[in-house]
């Protein structure tokens, strides 16, 4: 049962790691460099499970539950760096959706002048009261701007998209891809483990349909996530300033939808939740 279980659990890896190995060669990433992050998380990972159960680990420890030898557990001592920013610490993808909120009871808020006295509403006012004081609104301008998400002019500013996808900036986009990836699956982890919480992890799936039909269905869940996506950006604004941002526990919610032509006829159930 036991070995059962493990191709079970290397089963799922490699599902999930598939499209991970297609991003890592389309960027030039070798396997050396996928062994070396392999070898870091797995450490970090062994010592939160050691420490949530109270002990902290040896290096016998280390290696036992990991497998990697002694040598290799004392030569990575440090955590992983992460090259990528925390999506979630934005100030940008903050203010953005602090305006989007606005705009979407306020239409004629789309366009703001870069400053201006109050009470009169500027973008500086929005810059300040989204990253709680701890960024300029120039620089924070400046970064929206420079991934077209707002166009400045004339001593205002205006809205040039309908939500924080910095489409041109591929270091933000990897970095949303990291964080919301993440997210998905920690949820399933948590709920395949049985912790509390259970975590919303949804999805609906079919085969047999034409590249029309995906279009088209991806196009209603577009205009379905968009209504819903304004309402939990209200709720989570609020949440956060009835906390004072002294909150200790963070969210994120996400939908996705993939679809793809298949070359093979795949015996399945036709839809699927």
């Amino acid at each position: 049962m036991i070995d059962e279980r493990l191709g079970w659990a290397v089963s799922v890896c490699a599902r999930v790691m598939r499209p991970l190995i297609r991003l890592a060669l389309n960027m030039g990433v070798k396997h050396r460099d996928l062994e070396h992050v392999v070898r870091d998380l797995l450490l970090e990972e062994a010592r939160i499970s050691w420490r949530e159960k109270g002990i902290e680990p040896n290096i016998s420890q280390l290696s036992i539950t990991t497998g990697l030898n002694r040598k290799a557990v004392t030569s990575r001592v440090r955590a992983p760096t992460d090259a990528l920013p925390h999506t979630d610490m934005s100030a940008a993808s903050k203010t953005l959706t602090a305006w989007l909120e606005l705009v979407a009871t306020l239409p004629d808020l789309k366009t703001l002048p870069v400053t201006a006295a109050e009470p009169l509403l500027s973008f500086e006012l929005l810059a300040r009261r989204a990253s709680r004081g701890n960024h300029h609104h120039r620089a924070v301008l400046d970064e929206l701007t420079r991934l077209h998400m707002v166009d400045e002019k004339d001593g205002h500013a205006t809205l040039a998209v309908a939500g924080f996808v910095p489409a041109d900036d591929v270091r933000s986009m990897l970095a949303f891809l990291g964080d919301n990836a993440r997210d998905h699956l920690l949820a399933g982890v948590s709920n395949t483990f049985g912790k509390a919480p259970q975590m919303l992890e949804r999805s609906v799936f079919a085969s047999g349909l034409t590249l029309v039909d995906c279009d088209a269905i991806q196009q209603q869940v577009r205009l379905r996530w968009d209504a819903m996506q304004h309402e939990l950006a209200g709720l989570m604004t609020q949440a956060v300033d009835v906390a004072e941002g002294q909150g200790g526990a963070r969210m994120r919610v996400g939908i996705y939808a993939y679809h793809e032509a298949r070359t093979t006829t795949v015996a399945e159930p036709a839809v699927s939740q």
